[in-house]
């Protein structure tokens, strides 16, 4: 297993080559060029030309735009560690898939299944598919605000299902802390665009928030659990888990796979403790008429 105590050590280099207040394209400086004069009047052609130099125009091509080149074929033993492990736990994932599917049709409406874009290996984007755990018009404009404020603040990513999302369905937080509602991934898995251990797929409107040095993670194919999610997913930064995934893009091994997810299990029961912790918080602050303490700096 991969230590993690060299994890958060490159995400100290990388918080300190960065200033995570903006987003990192507004950190880029441009040489302004000095373009030559036209021409006017009273003025010969020679004064225009007497520059050689070629001018250039910017490109003002949006950097969410730009994808990592190809990072080469997908070891061979990833997917057969991923083929079978994925066919050796049907038997026991598919009836809790169709458990879980009824249990959201009776409990709300609208389908059990929904699918998002998301930015896989070499920035290519696919359709993730997920269960669906809040009503069906929740607004998205409100992850996008939580988003943005862990990565302008650098501070631990906490999901908002951890600090009592009104948007959740009856069970969606269990569903959420479990990891249940990531199950429909294992038909990703078996597409090929998604391995049970790697980096998290991101939004393509989160994508922009990634440094050029922290796009390595795209490098590998995006999965249901890793390294940062078994190594204090809720209590680590952006600039740490991007370290801790770069770390897995570097060092990826059949080895390194098995032992994430051996501890993935631990993982999640810590999750779930957390989010009941949260819950049994979030009630007795409503008895008392006060409003749930939500962790992390807020922008404004």
């Amino acid at each position: 297993m991969i230590p993690a105590l060299e994890a958060k050590a490159e995400s100290i280099r990388v918080s300190r080559a960065r200033n995570l207040s903006t987003p990192p394209v507004a950190h880029r400086r441009r040489k302004h060029r000095k373009l030559p004069r036209h021409p006017g009047p009273g003025r010969t052609g020679k004064e225009v030309s007497a520059n050689p130099s070629p001018v250039r125009t910017a490109s003002v091509a949006d950097p969410s735009a730009r994808h990592l080149a190809y990072s080469g074929p997908i070891p061979g033993w990833k997917r057969v560690l991923d083929l079978c492990c994925v066919i050796i736990s049907l038997p026991v994932t598919l009836p809790l898939m169709v458990a879980i599917a009824l249990w959201i049709r009776i409990t709300s409406k609208g389908q059990a299944l929904f699918r998002q874009e998301r930015v896989g290996r070499n920035g290519r984007r696919f359709q993730l598919y997920k269960f669906r755990t809040m009503g069906v018009r929740a607004d998205p404009r409100r992850h996008r605000h939580h988003f943005q404020n862990l990565v302008r603040y650098d501070c631990p990513m906490v999901k908002l299902d951890l600090l009592h999302d009104s948007r959740l369905i009856p069970g969606g937080c269990l569903l959420r802390a479990a990891g249940l509602d990531e199950l429909p991934q294992l038909f990703n898995v078996l597409r090929g665009e998604m391995s049970l251990v790697g980096p998290r797929p991101c939004l393509p409107d989160e994508y922009r928030f990634f440094s050029a040095r922290q796009r390595v993670r795209f490098e590998a194919l995006p999965g249901l659990t890793g390294i940062w999610q078994v190594n204090g997913k809720n209590s680590t930064t952006f600039s740490q888990m991007n370290a801790m995934d770069a770390l897995y893009v570097r060092k990826a091994s059949v080895w390194v796979d098995l032992a994430v997810m051996v501890r993935t299990p631990i993982a999640l029961a810590g999750q779930m403790y957390e989010a009941f912790q949260r819950h049994v918080v979030s009630e007795e602050s409503e008895k008392h008429g006060a409003v749930p303490l939500m962790h992390g700096r807020r922008a404004g």
